[in-house]
């Protein structure tokens, strides 16, 4: 079996997130009280047995990288292998079904090149899910393909209508790609092996169409390569948008959802933070929540993630909410289906509603003083 090299991109539009990704991408989304986007494809990697990966990042990188360092809290922190941070290309338009496209491998070619003969398990971070690569390359092996696609059966993404649908033959080949428009079908997760050679070829014969995408690739040489599809029959959130998001967040309240993603012998990694426990006042009611370390709990948290430093005063109370560290609510605010993003500020007496399909989002160090509903 050949080495496997890991590629995540994060270079992909975040335009359906509001403020949220107003300046960061969508990779370094801080999600479940204390783990970032991100944290998913590189522990998936990493408790696969990749040893070396590359992140594409994008333009607005800077909270990306203050997040990953050096990959040591992933085990990536080698001299010679280890975790190498890479561009992504800036220029031109991007196609609207691709996470990985052409240009991003061009300007990437010397580290391919590099890497030798390997499989390439390439990966996005809107597929929050926990996978063992090490199967799927056992799979990719075993059946002689060149290129291997993730698919979750039955599978439909309600907040990206243009999800790759695989059409297969009795064998598991792939035979067509189309768009489900959020339908169930076979999904593709954005995830995959490719012979790395291939790849390279991929780049020579399209260099002159560099906004393709990787599965606009993939498409066009069904007939000419051997793809085939992996099933992928574990819990998958799909996170293409602030809907998304919010849902993919009550998701975790769920215990077997919860065991599923950050429980087991191979957890998901993060970067490390101090915080004290959380303190919790004799005012303080809490049910079904995940609150994480370093809060001051004063008033009633129901059905929530609460991530790190958060204050709820007393009398307040936060129902159905994804409060991102450090943020603070006012004594008395109430707030009900509402994303507040870091260092966000709601005053005293303040009110914020949203629904459970448009929750009310507020971005980085924004301050709320009149109610919204």
């Amino acid at each position: 079996m050949k080495d496997l090299i890991g590629l995540v991109c994060t270079n992909y539009d975040g335009t359906g997130f509001g403020p949220l990704t107003a300046d960061r991408p969508v990779a370094s989304l801080p999600f479940g009280g204390r783990y970032r986007l991100i944290d998913f494809p590189l522990s998936n990697m990493v408790s696969s047995g990749i040893t070396s990966l590359g992140v594409i990042t994008p333009y607005m990188y800077r909270s990306l990288l203050d997040h990953i360092g050096g990959g040591k809290p992933w085990g990536l922190g080698g001299k010679t292998n280890g975790m190498f941070v890479l561009p992504g290309a800036v220029y031109g338009r991007r196609t609207f079904n691709s996470k990985l496209q052409l240009r991003d491998l061009l300007v990437n070619r010397p580290f391919l090149e590099r890497s030798g003969d390997v499989r390439m398990v390439i990966a996005s971070t809107s597929r929050i899910m926990k996978i063992d690569y090490d199967k799927v390359a056992t799979f990719h092996d075993h059946i002689g393909a060149d290129i291997t696609l993730v698919y979750k059966k039955n599978f439909a993404t309600p907040g990206d209508p243009y999800s790759p649908a695989l059409e297969l033959d009795e064998d598991g080949r792939v035979i067509g790609v189309s768009y489900s428009e959020a339908k169930p079908c076979n999904c593709y997760l954005e995830s995959l092996i490719i012979d790395n050679q291939l790849l390279l070829n991929f780049m020579t014969w399209y260099s002159a169409m560099d906004y393709m995408g990787i599965m606009d690739l993939v498409a066009e040489n069904l007939k000419q390569f051997k793809v085939y599809a992996y099933e992928f029959d574990g819990y998958v959130g799909a996170v293409d948008d602030l809907k998304g998001y919010f849902y993919r967040s009550m998701e975790l309240l769920d215990p077997a959802i919860a065991e599923e993603l950050l429980g087991g012998e191979k957890p998901i990694a993060t970067k490390t933070q101090d915080y004290p426990p959380t303190k919790y006042a004799a005012t303080a009611k809490v049910s079904n929540s995940l609150i994480a370390s370093g809060s001051i709990i004063e008033g009633t948290v129901e059905n929530s993630i609460i991530s790190r430093s958060v204050y709820v005063g007393p009398g307040a109370v936060v129902r159905n909410c994804v409060l991102m560290p450090s943020t603070e609510i006012g004594r008395e605010a109430n707030l009900n289906y509402v994303i507040c993003d870091k260092r966000a500020k709601v005053a005293d007496f303040v009110t914020l509603a949203g629904t459970h399909d448009a929750p009310f989002a507020m971005g980085k160090q924004q301050v709320a003083e009149i109610n919204v509903r």
